[in-house]
């Protein structure tokens, strides 16, 4: 990651740490940095509509849930545990690529808030943050969580490290609507985005 641009990081704090979801998306291998985003909270407070966004999923038997939902970090001064993630350097093209990742979210400066970016280097952290017609203050009726993504995201900080998946634990879950196995029945995906949730 050269030229006149700071060098740069995205702040990963749920799907995005895991390095084989975060390395399709980017076109590269990816090896997450701990770190943590100090007055914010982590929730599942995004919500797509599943019936008429670019993917849709149903139940294995066939019911299609209204929404889905995924993790979002929020402003919270009150926190008392700040959620950890992965620190994941980037370039201006794989950022445009990760804006087309996170379509729902806004692309958020929160430099300030990560203790572990000035010990690693970088000049600017980055983070994706629900856009207001995507943000759920609490679950909407009918809500659910695709189990795929509640895994891998899991196992990612798990394999960030023992402490990392203890903490996800402690300051996300546990999940506030039912989780499903989703099969995928409706496919206008770009190409790098995830396909399992």
């Amino acid at each position: 990651m050269s030229g006149d641009s700071p060098r740069t990081a995205v702040f990963a704090y749920g799907s995005l740490v895991d390095p084989a979801s975060a390395g399709r998306t980017l076109g590269r291998p990816v090896t997450p940095l701990p770190a943590t985003l100090e007055g914010h909270c982590r929730r599942f407070s995004l919500y797509r509509d599943n019936r008429r966004s670019e993917k849709t999923f149903a139940t294995p038997d066939g019911i299609v849930p209204a929404i889905v939902l995924g993790l979002n970090v929020e402003p919270s001064p009150e926190a008392v545990t700040a959620p950890n993630g992965a620190l994941i350097e980037v370039d201006d093209a794989e950022l445009a690529r990760l804006d087309l990742r996170e379509m729902r979210y806004d692309r958020t400066d929160v430099t300030a808030a990560v203790p572990a970016a000035a010990a690693a280097g970088f000049e600017r952290v980055v983070t994706y943050v629900a856009k207001v017609g995507h943000f759920a203050t609490s679950p909407p009726a009918g809500a659910v969580i695709i189990a795929a993504y509640a895994r891998t995201v899991e196992s990612a900080f798990d394999r960030l490290g023992p402490a990392e998946g203890v903490r996800y634990r402690e300051t996300t879950l546990p999940y506030p609507v039912d989780l499903i196995e989703g099969v995928l029945i409706a496919d206008a995906i770009p190409p790098g985005n995830p396909r399992d949730w």
